[in-house]
């Protein structure tokens, strides 16, 4: 019997999701591991650091510098923020381990973690096989 309006009640969904063969579920069986808890905490941590466009610029720009290091004062003007906001955007990204910092003197400076971005291309890649 259905439920008011013709639809199907808890009930009735849970016998008939319970009564279904095997060969008829729709879901398929891993092929390789999935994420564990920690791992994906960590993939979370980075996908959001890179889930605002003034951070994926920022990575790119410093990526882009000669040596792939830039110095907090060449990221203020090509992004259009002020100083403590695009150090705000940096720390983000050193949080998540895209980016490293080094205080040289009054200046900071900012390198791309050796592998980080490969190994998340690794991650992506392997998700999408």
């Amino acid at each position: 019997m259905r439920g008011k309006m013709g639809v199907m009640t808890t009930t009735e969904l849970s016998l008939t999701t319970q009564a279904a063969p095997a060969a008829t579920r729709c879901c398929a069986p891993l092929v390789r591991e999935a994420a564990d808890p920690e791992v994906a905490r960590d993939l979370a941590r980075v996908f959001k650091a890179l889930g605002d466009p003034t951070r994926v610029q920022l990575l790119s720009i410093v990526a882009a510098h000669d040596g792939g290091e830039a110095c907090v004062c060449d990221l203020t003007e090509p992004v259009g923020l002020a100083q403590p906001t695009v150090s705000h955007h940096l720390k983000i990204l050193v949080e998540a381990g895209l980016l490293s910092r080094e205080q040289r003197g009054r200046w900071a400076y900012y390198s791309v973690v050796p592998g980080a971005l490969t190994a998340l291309a690794g991650v992506l890649t392997e998700t999408a096989r």
